[in-house]
């Protein structure tokens, strides 16, 4: 059966997972411990009102992080709420979603990718350079389930890498990363479909991945490879949202 939103969101926590996550009455605060919007955001339950939401802010305010809201599908009356409030809406996501399967069909190019955990020097060396720090490594670090990190190559040289990891038979890619002089050649497919391979020997059913909104590269590279655009999010912000 094709994952709902509900267990693709619940797969975004489990395979990037925040240091802590606090339940307070009508909402999920996370402890993002510096490792992005992601693992520092706020996330509504049922039954929150408009009230609810200075207690968010506080609660946000007391990790020593700024109020900041992920507004997903279905959540417009969160989104008008807190743009009443003065919250901004930044950095739309899209969810892909394609079957094991589907990326595991082509016989790979030898020595181009590699599976290996826990990640090479050479490979925090590519996230670095992208901006991914110890923070995000950390994050890496605590996903509990099956995971492994993704290694591509060109003409001898360490060219890209990426984090893949699985919750609940879902095997979801983060921190895609490709080193500028060798974009464009091909490299990412091949490194999806890594990923895929070794999600397959995992047990993983479906691949899953996020990209900004305004990423076409990105965006086109997992059209090609055949993923589905089944959902999105985005978040608000407002660092001076009210005490």
């Amino acid at each position: 059966m094709t994952p709902d939103l509900p267990a693709l969101y619940a797969a975004i926590d489990g395979t990037w997972p925040a240091a802590r996550q606090i339940e307070i009455p009508h909402w999920t605060l996370r402890d993002g411990d510096g490792g992005g919007k992601r693992v520092s955001c706020a996330t509504s339950r049922p039954g929150w009102s408009v009230a609810d939401i200075a207690a968010a802010e506080d609660g946000m305010r007391g990790l020593g992080q700024n109020p900041l809201f992920m507004i997903r599908v279905g959540e417009e009356a969160l989104d008008e709420a807190l743009a009443a409030r003065g919250y901004a809406l930044i950095d739309p996501v899209n969810l892909w979603l394609a079957p094991v399967g589907q990326l595991t069909g082509l016989e790979m190019p030898r020595v181009m990718t590699f599976d290996v955990w826990e990640p090479l020097a050479i490979m925090r060396e590519i996230w670095a350079e992208a901006g991914i720090g110890a923070a995000r490594l950390r994050v890496m670090d605590r996903a509990r389930g099956p995971k492994t990190a993704v290694l591509g190559r060109l003409s001898d040289k360490a060219a890209g890498c990426g984090f893949c990891a699985i919750h609940d038979g879902i095997a979801m890619v983060h921190a895609l990363e490709i080193r500028a002089e060798h974009r464009g050649q091909g490299l990412g497919k091949w490194m999806m479909r890594r990923a895929a391979l070794w999600a397959e020997t995992q047990g993983a059913a479906w691949m899953a991945v996020l990209c900004l909104q305004d990423n076409a590269p990105a965006n086109g590279l997992y059209a090609s490879l055949g993923f589905d655009l089944v959902g999105q999010y985005h978040y608000r912000n407002n660092v001076e949202a009210p005490e």
